[in-house]
């Protein structure tokens, strides 16, 4: 964090919010591009096409902008991918007053719906001006997936937002319910995928360019588009599972449904985009890397040291500080501020950076979806005996963990079938006082006798191990389930206002929508039912 928040942090932050325009109210003039593409104009190269393309693919995890990594750091890094259990920084940001305990800092909330709408939606909307739609159905396609899998993260960070009428108005932008966004996302997937059957059956208008060009993912493959746009459905569906059940069957059902096209079953299919072009880096790499600002979790830490979990040296590197042996040791959520320097954990473990098997670097994709995690929807879709599933639960399971495995470079062993090892409770070297006991008693070994909060917990803990490091859908998931389990925040200073057991919910909207855009937003607090704070669920996180 180089740029941001040395000193006079909120300020900075405020400014810089400021700076960029309200992302709503001004939506119109993120449409004028320096790209040249003007409304209903396709050049004959198609380089513009490909721009925005490759723009919206960037920015689902942003590194966009000639891979500028400040902004991922506050579009979530520094919330989601710690609140998940995943990831703590060791730099006691503001003196620890900050999102990682809870003193929720303002200029740091904005950027993932500023990502959204200067990146993703002005990309798409863009697209839509210049006649893509109508011209070239299968790129719309990919356009609209990319939309819902952007703007599906910023729902899920903040609830209501502006959606249906972005891009139509130089007013005030009204907010659409969190509901209504869901069903529209699924509308879009219903249109995107409807095209891209098309593409892959050969029946779509042949393209008089090379899409491969633009495709960041695929390398334009057109039937991994496809298996993507079904197993986001199949996320999106079970995301809403306990606030919409009738309509989450419907949607998973469909997203499985064999003649609809498939889901990802492979890791060649992998969801992940691939760091292309000069300036460009792996975000969450670079901060661990070159600014030392992020380290491992204490909980991610905890289950793979208690279960001794392969995987664990594939994903972190032990830790280099001389005052203790050399371990896998994570660092606690909120557990760094006051008079700790950034010194004193820095040395905690890292991504696996090190040595010739080093997992991570610069130019590693960043991933978004994996097969495993679509195995393990599966399996929840088995559990809760529903169609289309592809199997019973306890076998898809263990080939969610098995594809894990495989991900990663690792053999299984007998992992799968280990009925004793449980989490490690956590010590912590620099300070006992955040020592805490092992959050979980759940084993891994499937257990078809088990009670169905038992299965859950079990399904959920492996899936979460595996979608490792994307911390956005992980938080997600921990808060549509209750699992894993995870440590509590050390030191919550939200005033009392969030709850340190439940822990926190979501993000508050943007101090530049109240600014410029304040109207809709005192609506869109009646939309989200409570107030607007960390400590208010979403629509679907239903307790």
């Amino acid at each position: 964090m180089k740029r941001y928040y040395i000193k006079g942090m909120l300020a900075i932050a405020a400014a810089v919010l400021l700076g960029a325009s309200a992302c709503t109210k001004n939506f119109d003039a993120y449409n004028d591009d320096n790209t040249g593409i003007k409304p209903g104009e396709l050049q004959g190269d198609f380089n513009d096409i490909g721009a925005f393309l490759t723009r919206a693919q960037r920015s689902i995890i942003n590194f966009a902008d000639g891979g500028d990594p400040n902004s991922y750091q506050l579009q979530q890094n520094l919330n989601a991918d710690c609140y998940s259990g995943y990831f703590m920084s060791p730099n006691p940001f503001n003196g620890g007053q900050n999102n990682l305990s809870y003193s929720l800092v303002t200029g740091w909330n904005g950027e993932p719906f500023k990502v959204g709408y200067l990146n993703v939606m002005s990309s798409i909307n863009r697209l839509r001006a210049s006649g893509v739609d109508t011209a070239y159905p299968s790129v719309w396609a990919v356009a609209q997936v990319l939309q819902v899998a952007g703007m599906s993260r910023i729902t899920d960070i903040y609830g209501p937002i502006p959606y249906s009428k972005v891009g139509t108005s130089k007013s005030a932008i009204p907010y659409d319910s969190q509901e209504d966004v869901y069903k529209r996302f699924f509308l879009e997937l219903d249109s995107a995928s409807n095209n891209l059957r098309a593409w892959v059956g050969g029946t779509a208008k042949k393209l008089p360019f090379s899409f491969n060009r633009f495709d960041l993912v695929y390398d334009g493959d057109s039937t991994k588009w496809l298996q993507f746009a079904n197993s986001l459905r199949l996320r999106l569906a079970m995301h809403i599972v306990k606030v919409a059940p009738e309509l989450a069957q419907q949607q998973a059902e469909k997203a499985l449904a064999p003649a609809n096209g498939g889901v990802i079953t492979n890791n060649a299919a992998n969801m992940q985009v691939k760091i292309l072009g000069a300036g460009f880096s792996n975000p969450l790499v670079f901060i661990a890397q070159n600014w030392g600002d992020i380290r491992i979790g204490a909980s991610i830490q905890s289950y793979m040291s208690g279960y001794n979990d392969p995987r664990i040296s594939k994903y972190f590197d032990k830790s280099s500080d001389t005052t203790f042996p050399s371990q896998y040791k994570g660092i606690r959520i909120g557990s760094v501020g006051g008079n700790v320097s950034k010194g004193d954990y820095i040395g905690y473990s890292n991504l696996n950076l090190s040595g010739p098997t080093a997992s991570f670097s610069v130019t590693t994709p960043v991933q978004v979806m994996t097969a495993a995690e679509v195995y393990f929807l599966r399996a929840e879709v088995a559990l809760r005996n529903w169609a289309n599933a592809g199997g019973d639960v306890h076998t898809l399971y263990e080939q969610g963990i098995t594809t894990s495995m495989a991900q990663w470079g690792v053999a299984p062993g007998a992992y799968v079938s280990d009925n004793t090892l449980t989490p490690a409770a956590y010590t912590d070297p620099k300070n006992s006082a955040n020592n805490a006991d092992a959050p979980s008693n759940i084993t891994i070994k499937w257990d078809d006798a088990a009670t169905t909060a038992v299965k859950m917990e079990r399904l959920i803990t492996q899936k979460w191990i595996a979608m490792f490091p994307e911390g956005q859908e992980a938080w997600t998931e921990f808060r549509r389930t209750g699992y894993p389990k995870l440590f509590p925040v050390v030191n919550n200073f939200s005033g009392g206002i969030i709850n340190t057991a439940t822990q926190i919910r979501r993000l508050p909207f943007p101090i530049n929508e109240y600014n410029t855009n304040s109207g809709e937003v005192a609506k869109a607090i009646t939309l989200l039912k409570g107030p607007d704070n960390g400590a208010t669920r979403l629509w679907w996180d239903v307790q």
